[in-house]
């Protein structure tokens, strides 16, 4: 079941500002990771740039962050996936809101999910060269006043209340996550473990079954949410991320720096950032 933090969303809808980026590290030759930025609402479904700023009054938001694996086209395949079911479903909700009905979150993002799991699973069985092809996804939705989610893998949807420390929304689907949850690994010995990129969860990669953590939070003007792959994470601790989102700079983006910081202290993955932020 979703968990819900608040039943009492804002009475006015905050603005929304973002950025988005990705890089292919210092290593790799390519970058399997991918990031969607999409805006909806009943008529049309809307690609947004790497950096803007709109209203939630006449459209929904969503970004999403994808890191492909089992070849080179994982992402790039998870991405496109993504946004051919997004641009089905979501718009549908939008539709029953706008007839004075909730949207169905619920329901809407684990089918998104399953679909994307069932192309996938159906690319590696047809295609010799996806063979074993998988990805991890992590989509942030928002609604005026509400922000809903769905997670699988070990990408990662941080929450920055305004006021509050930083939470982590999203668990990683790994039995390393598992043990930093329940205590029994510090941060410091999770990001040493020897089998902290050993998912139990993803989407196609052989898994027969899609069991996505889906939740909800409600929003406030200047509420900040960040969506990363494992490069960001592998170069930067939490109290980094919070610092960067607490104080971002003000010539290059917040996303843009959060890349640089994650390369100069690592680099050995691709890196994918993107920070939405709540204004009023």
């Amino acid at each position: 079941m979703p968990s819900v933090d608040s039943l009492s969303p804002p009475l006015t809808s905050p603005d929304l500002r973002w950025s988005g980026l990705t890089h292919p590290g210092k290593v790799r030759p390519n970058n399997e990771d991918a990031f969607l930025a999409l805006s909806f609402n009943a008529a049309e479904v809307r690609f947004l740039g790497k950096v803007g700023s709109d209203s939630l009054g006449e459209s929904d938001f969503v970004f999403a962050v994808s890191d492909g694996m089992g070849g080179a086209k994982s992402g790039e395949f998870a991405s496109r996936i993504a946004v051919d079911k997004i641009t089905k479903l979501l718009p549908r909700s939008f539709r029953q809101r706008a007839q004075g009905r909730p949207p169905d979150f619920q329901d809407v993002l684990p089918e998104l999910f399953t679909s994307i799991h069932r192309d996938l699973t159906e690319l590696a069985g047809s295609y010799a060269e996806c063979a074993g092809m998988g990805a991890t996804l992590t989509l942030a939705w928002f609604a005026p006043g509400w922000l809903y989610f769905a997670h699988i893998g070990d990408s990662r949807l941080y929450y920055l209340p305004a006021g509050a420390p930083l939470r982590q929304l999203s668990k990683d689907d790994s039995q390393v996550g598992w043990l930093r949850r329940n205590g029994k690994l510090s941060e410091r010995e999770a990001r040493t473990h020897p089998r902290k990129n050993v998912l139990n969860k993803a989407l196609g990669a052989g898994h027969q079954f899609v069991e996505p953590q889906i939740g909800a939070v409600s929003c406030q003007p200047g509420d900040r949410f960040l969506l990363v792959t494992d490069g960001i994470t592998d170069g930067l601790w939490d109290h980094h991320l919070e610092e960067l989102l607490r104080n971002p700079d003000t010539i290059i983006t917040p996303a843009q720096q959060l890349i640089n910081e994650a390369l100069e202290r690592s680099g050995r993955d691709n890196a994918t950032a993107v920070v939405v932020e709540m204004m009023s």
